[in-house]
C-alpha cells in the first residue's frame, strides 16, 4: 500500500465512523475557545471544562480579562497545570487582543501567534475550529497517532508532522482530520497501551503490523 492509498483509506474510515468530529472543549465564542485552548496545554479537556464556566462568569469578555489582576486569574485556574504561567499568558493575550486587535480574535495563524501564550498549535486550533481553515494543529496525540499509523514518516518534530499531514490531506478534510487523530489517540490509540484489538484501521497501521505478528 502506497502513501496516497493509506491516506485515502484513513479518510474513508473516519468519514464513515466519525462523520462529526469536534473539539471536546466547551466554548461559546472565539474568545472562550482561545482561553480554553491556552488552558488545555498539558491539561485534560475534562479539567479545562470544569474550570471555564466559573472563569467566564468572572471574565465574560476579553476586555474584562484584560483589566484583571494576575492573582484573580490565578485563583480561577489554580486547579489546572502550570497556573502561574497560564495566568500570565491569559492576561497578556487579553491585553494584546484588546489593544492591537480591537478585542476581536484574528483569523490567521500568523496574527494569532502574536498573542502571548499562543504558539503554532494553539493558533492552528483556533484557525481550524473557529474559522474552518485548513490548519493542522499537531499536539502529542496527533504526533503519536500519525506516526504510529504511518501517515507521517520520520517526523522528528510537530512541525515536520504538520507539514506532512497538510501535504497529503485534502484541504477540505484537514479540520476534521485534526479531531480524528486527537480522538483516536485519546480513546483508542493510547500512549502507553494502544487498544489495537478495538481499532478499525489495523489494516493500514504500521504499528499494528509490526507489533501484532
Amino acid at each position: 500500500m502506497n502513501r496516497l492509498e493509506k491516506y485515502k483509506q484513513f479518510i474513508d474510515y473516519f468519514s464513515e465512523h466519525m462523520p462529526v468530529a469536534e473539539t471536546e472543549l466547551a466554548y461559546d465564542s472565539p474568545y472562550q475557545l482561545l482561553v480554553a485552548v491556552i488552558l488545555s496545554a498539558q491539561c485534560t479537556d475534562k479539567r479545562v471544562n470544569m474550570i471555564t464556566p466559573s472563569f467566564f462568569q468572572y471574565f465574560p469578555t476579553v476586555e474584562s480579562l484584560a483589566v484583571a489582576s494576575q492573582d484573580a486569574v490565578f485563583d480561577q485556574i489554580k486547579s489546572c497545570s502550570y497556573p502561574n504561567n497560564k495566568a500570565k499568558n491569559l492576561l497578556g493575550m487579553a491585553k494584546t487582543l484588546t489593544e492591537e486587535f480591537g478585542g476581536i480574535v484574528p483569523d490567521t495563524v500568523d496574527a494569532l501567534q502574536k498573542l502571548p501564550g499562543v504558539g503554532r498549535k494553539t493558533a492552528n486550533v483556533i484557525a481550524s475550529v473557529v474559522f474552518h481553515q485548513p490548519a493542522m494543529a499537531v499536539d502529542t496525540h496527533v504526533f503519536r497517532v500519525a506516526n504510529r499509523i504511518g501517515l507521517t514518516l520520520n517526523a522528528k518534530t510537530v512541525l515536520e508532522s504538520e507539514k506532512q499531514l497538510v501535504k497529503y490531506l485534502p484541504a477540505s478534510v484537514i479540520p476534521d482530520a485534526h479531531h480524528w487523530l486527537i480522538l483516536h489517540g485519546r480513546y483508542v490509540c493510547k500512549a502507553r497501551k494502544p487498544l489495537c484489538e478495538e481499532c478499525g484501521i489495523q489494516h493500514i497501521c504500521v504499528y499494528f503490523s509490526t507489533h501484532n505478528k
